[in-house]
């Protein structure tokens, strides 16, 4: 059961931050009071216990309020998911948790063998797993058919028909795979992360299932120019929850945990707005109108909750997916991340990095631009125009009636030129439109759209093959633009 922690007097202003993670903060950049704790700095809005809020005494930013111990907690399962079948320290008490062995070898022992495979000690809490994948893979050949046949739009009943398995044998067959390619990645991402001080990532946050209205949302960022994704999260996890609360009360703990939603009356939705500003100025006011503006889903009509598992609150998936990012940067000393406008990405970006944004080592930028726009050609007239109730300062562009616009979060002037030209996040809205292509007949599949467990191992695969395999126009794949290969590898070298 739930625990409330906390009474209505003055010190419960903020919830209590979870070590030294508080998020709980004014948020823009330009105040005084941006990253302040002190509670004397803000007002608590309660008049709606649906949806608290701050309110910032100086500039009257009015920021929806986490639970810093969910989020916490959302990052080690992140972490967990990540680590699925890798060979790592699964204590979720332990420092080293979703640590890999290929990557921290000096985090763990050699500690003999089970059968051929090589079993480990964790040197933090002397815990001991075994590696699944050391030995000889003896399905590699299956395996390659399974994937074969996936990639080139068989169904699954079609593949499990000529392969002669089941439709069990077929799911569990794909978990395998997506841990090897798990085990695959780790390594690359490592010395990716380890080399790259320089690094533009770009994000996005879609629906995964675009046409199921399931409530499930697909986080991803990616090396900007290269395409090679460095992370993709879900607010899905297969397990149910005992007790997930239909409001969102952030003095509780477990309130990331959501519970099925009541139908709410539908509204006819405006014309699309003709035009960038027009479709700008659209987005600020869609975003003022949600209840929790720092959550997408509060706005949905109807949730087609899924039937298995449990929907987790995005606004916790997303900063945590930014949090692990943060922890896998630590060598990095130049940092640029080109989102769509969306005051969730906007919020947990700035909240994560915040010392780094004070610092000017990070460019947290929104990229929108007009169908057509050509990335990496020069930025004609430049207009500047304050945007929405923060008076966002946004740089238009047009050449040849396509427009562009980007506006730099950290409050930086002077080089918009230079990002009205290179900022975009295309390479990783490209990759997620390639994965609804490439698997439309599950994606899309009317049972699938409230059972989606289904689609996880698929992300992981989808993910090794892009980045290892899939080969652009130049021949070259992701991993070879980045320095970490200097080959595409193979369906056996992958598996392998």
């Amino acid at each position: 059961m739930m625990k409330k922690f906390h009474s209505d007097s003055n010190d419960s202003l903020l919830p209590p931050a979870s070590g030294q993670l508080q998020l709980n903060h004014c948020k823009t950049v330009g105040c005084c009071n941006f990253g302040s704790e002190d509670k004397n700095h803000y007002v608590l809005q309660r008049t709606n216990p649906k949806r608290p809020t701050l309110v910032c005494r100086e500039c009257g930013a009015f920021p929806p309020i986490l639970n810093n111990h969910d989020v916490v907690e959302e990052v080690s399962r992140l972490k967990l998911m990540q680590s699925s079948g890798l060979p790592a320290c699964s204590n979720p008490d332990c420092e080293n948790l979703g640590l890999p062995v290929l990557t921290h070898r000096h985090l763990y022992h050699a500690f003999g063998y089970s059968g051929d495979r090589q079993r480990y000690r964790c040197k933090c809490c002397q815990a001991t797993f075994v590696d699944r994948w050391s030995g000889f893979n003896g399905k590699n050949q299956i395996q390659q058919k399974l994937l074969a046949l996936l990639f080139t739009g068989y169904s699954v009943r079609d593949i499990c028909r000529r392969l002669g398995m089941n439709p069990k044998s077929f799911y569990d067959q794909l978990s395998h795979i997506a841990s090897r390619c798990r085990r695959q990645l780790s390594m690359f991402d490592a010395r990716l992360f380890k080399h790259s001080q320089t690094l533009s990532l770009a994000t996005d946050l879609i629906p995964l299932q675009p046409h199921s209205s399931n409530g499930v949302s697909w986080i991803a960022s990616c090396e900007a120019t290269s395409g090679y994704v460095v992370g993709q999260h879900v607010n899905y996890q297969q397990n149910n929850v005992e007790n997930p609360t239909e409001q969102h009360d952030p003095y509780v703990d477990g309130t990331r945990f959501m519970a099925p939603p009541g139908a709410k009356l539908v509204e006819v939705p405006p014309p699309a707005p003709q035009g960038i500003l027009a479709r700008v100025d659209t987005k600020y006011r869609e975003v003022l109108s949600r209840p929790n503006l720092e959550d997408p889903l509060t706005s949905m009509p109807r949730i087609n909750y899924p039937t298995k598992g449990c929907l987790i609150r995005p606004q916790y998936t997303v900063y945590a997916h930014y949090l692990h990012l943060s922890q896998m940067l630590e060598y990095n000393e130049s940092l640029s991340i080109f989102m769509p406008q969306e005051p969730l990405l906007r919020s947990a970006c700035i909240s994560v990095f915040m010392e780094r944004i004070k610092d000017k080592t990070i460019h947290p930028i929104y990229v929108e631009t007009d169908t057509g726009w050509q990335h990496g050609q020069e930025a004609g007239r430049v207009d500047i125009v304050l945007m929405g109730w923060w008076r966002d300062r946004w740089a238009f562009t047009r050449h040849n009636d396509i427009g562009k616009g980007i506006c730099h979060l950290g409050g930086e002037k002077g080089n918009e030129q230079k990002w009205l030209e290179l900022a975009s996040h295309d390479a990783i809205s490209e990759y997620q439109k390639r994965f609804h292509d490439q698997f439309a007949q599950l994606v899309d599949e009317p049972r699938r759209k409230l059972r989606p467990a289904g689609l996880l191992p698929l992300l992981d695969i989808y993910r090794a093959w892009h980045n290892l395999c899939h080969q652009d126009r130049s021949g070259l794949t992701p991993a070879q633009q980045m320095g970490l290969t200097s080959a595409p590898l193979t369906l056996e070298q992958l598996l392998n």
